[in-house]
């Protein structure tokens, strides 16, 4: 479901104004808040920022509390209290809902959904995972001020597939008083050189989206999307490894719940039992070195 975002502050911006950036490890938090807040500065706001990842690592928790304005006193936001949520994955927005206002809350979420390995306690193939199943069109329907797209498809057509955070700052960007080229030059100055053509597609994405989509479009529900049954499907798993980046630490081969992983002659990690892998992501969840990719092709039966 896409809605347009309001502008939600108003352009003085002397009163305080809270801004809550969640996700996992990897999607690029911080630099959405990294972005806000050097804006805010060159804006002659007053800005404060704390974020915690600690332990997230590819895969963990990771948050970013952003508040600017006339004059600032704590770098957190009470619960209750954020005026924006912005929320690079489905399940951690859920998390961090109660942080938004009740009244006048704007919600931006990302409808990508990435199940962490412990919600796989179940080993049978297709078998239900422990990854939350809240209705997404129920939930946005009860939101006035909300806005949920699949940023990270978007990014990809834009040609940087890591750039859906962009993309949301795009949309984040209809919501403030900051002129589009201001955050444009701040994400100039922040991502890679050769990554600046593609995070402005994505930017323009998102803002375009959030400008001239006020429909409502269905969203599939996680439940709708993964309830299946053995008898109608099965799972083939595939794993891309990147030779070049292995460091055969092990971790994966030692971790991997089936045990169909081992390091070959070149300790170089290979999948020498195909039919045990059952598509959990723990090797790639874990892996400090990006070098493994799974690659999940549904089959049904005929």
């Amino acid at each position: 479901m896409k809605r347009q975002l309001e502008e939600t502050f108003p352009s003085n911006m002397t009163e305080p104004s809270n801004v809550l950036v969640v996700g996992v490890g990897g999607q690029g938090v911080i630099m959405i808040s990294k972005v806000l807040t050097i804006l805010c500065q060159q804006q002659g706001l007053e800005v404060k920022q704390s974020e915690v990842h600690g332990m997230a690592k590819r895969g963990g928790s990771v948050f970013s509390h952003v508040r600017f304005g006339g004059h600032i006193y704590s770098p957190t936001i009470p619960q209750g209290e954020a005026d924006i949520l912005v929320a690079l994955e489905w399940a951690e927005g859920l998390r961090w809902l109660p942080y938004l206002k009740a009244e006048g809350g704007t919600f931006l979420v990302d409808t990508q959904q990435i199940v962490p390995p412990f919600a796989c306690r179940d080993r049978r193939i297709n078998a239900r995972r422990g990854y939350v199943d809240k209705n997404m069109t129920e939930l946005i329907r009860q939101i006035p001020n909300s806005l949920a797209l699949d940023a990270v498809s978007m990014a990809t057509d834009a040609g940087v597939p890591k750039a859906a955070n962009t993309v949301l700052l795009g949309a984040l960007s209809t919501a403030l008083h900051f002129a589009p080229e201001a955050w444009k030059k701040v994400i100039e100055d922040t991502v890679p050189a050769k990554t600046i053509a593609g995070n402005l597609l994505a930017f323009e994405a998102g803002r375009d989206t959030s400008l001239a989509l006020d429909e409502e479009i269905p969203a599939v529900s996680h439940q709708e999307k993964t309830d299946i049954t053995e008898d109608v499907c099965h799972y083939n798993a595939q794993l891309e490894i990147n030779e070049a980046w292995c460091k055969s630490c092990d971790i994966c081969v030692r971790f991997c719940p089936e045990c169909c992983l081992r390091l070959d002659e070149q300790q170089i990690v290979e999948l020498f039992e195909p039919d045990l892998c059952t598509g959990c992501r723990m090797c790639e969840w874990l892996c400090p070195d990006f070098a493994i990719n799974v690659h999940l092709e549904t089959v049904f039966e005929t």
